[in-house]
């Protein structure tokens, strides 16, 4: 037996509850089977190298040790570095939402003229691009080589995402946006006085997106940033990494003794951040919100 949301009692089959119980158990095998490899990575970067090169690491740290914490952070670039990621991020999370919405929007309008050609024309540019050269091409012609521009501006509208929302955007209720503009709204009060504030869990997922895309991008400032100063984290952390692997020499004795551990360490200062910030994030995901627009 299983009670309804109101109160009313329903037999539950047999074969429900066998479901039930596999599909626990197999979410359950899942988890663990994700979990698994960052909770081996937070334990390496936490033991010292003589554990982990004798193979003793495994979900709890060995000889504990935060030696490699230490040379990444006080390594004297690193916490400049993590600040411009945290710049850059919010900076390309904002203007990417914001201009994504404003092209997603008119796209979800069928009746809207030219929006036969325009939409084919956006979807065409996910299956078919430039490609590398030209764009840094691109980008050094228009004079933005080693500015924050050029990281920003190559990933600020995604037309994967942009397709999501605009099919978000086709759930919106017409009879409130023609109820705004009957209460004298233009087209852009309907948009971000109606369509935005229902539109709440896109745009956290869209925010999840982008963050995550502009905190680990360091391929465009491998391209287009050369002042060290100017450097987000996540490249910061990939030239760390490339220099423990390759050092070999006798006087790099202290980067030697940390190159079995540093990846663990730099992977686990770049996902930190937006493990916490997921939660806070995630909630939207499942709201009612448009259930909640209609009935007001």
């Amino acid at each position: 037996m299983a009670k309804t949301h109101n109160g009313s009692v329903i037999k539950v089959s047999r074969g429900y509850r066998i479901f039930t119980v596999c599909n626990t158990i197999l979410m359950i095998v899942i988890c663990a089977v994700m979990l698994y490899p960052f909770l081996y990575l937070i334990a390496q970067s936490f033991s010292s190298y003589d554990a982990i090169v004798a193979g003793k690491v495994g979900l709890l740290p060995v000889d504990f040790s935060v030696d490699t914490y230490i040379y990444v952070i006080t390594n004297g670039v690193f916490i400049p570095d993590y600040i411009n990621t945290i710049v850059y991020s919010i900076t390309g999370t904002v203007l990417a939402l914001f201009f994504s919405a404003l092209l997603a929007y008119p796209m979800s309008k069928s009746e809207l003229w030219g929006n036969k050609f325009v939409g084919p024309f956006i979807i065409f540019t996910m299956y078919f691009g430039g490609g590398m050269i030209p764009n840094y091409l691109l980008m050094i012609n228009l004079g933005l080589q080693d500015t924050v521009a050029a990281f920003l501006l190559p990933s600020l509208i995604s037309t994967y995402y942009v397709i999501l929302m605009r099919s978000f955007f086709e759930t919106v209720p017409k009879e409130l946006e023609e109820a705004g503009e009957m209460d004298g709204l233009n087209k852009y009060g309907v948009f971000f006085r109606i369509a935005l504030p229902l539109s709440k869990p896109i745009i956290a997922t869209m925010v999840l997106f982008y963050l995550v895309m502009y905190w680990n991008d360091w391929f465009n400032a491998f391209l287009y940033l050369d002042t060290q100063s100017k450097w987000p984290v996540a490249y910061y952390l990939r030239n760390l990494i490339s220099t423990a692997s390759s050092s070999t020499s006798q006087d790099a004795g202290e980067t030697i003794a940390i190159a079995a551990n540093i990846k663990s360490c730099a992977m686990v200062l770049t996902a930190a951040p937006i493990i916490c910030v997921y939660p806070f994030i995630q909630k939207y995901f499942v709201q009612g919100m448009m259930l909640g627009g209609v009935k007001g």
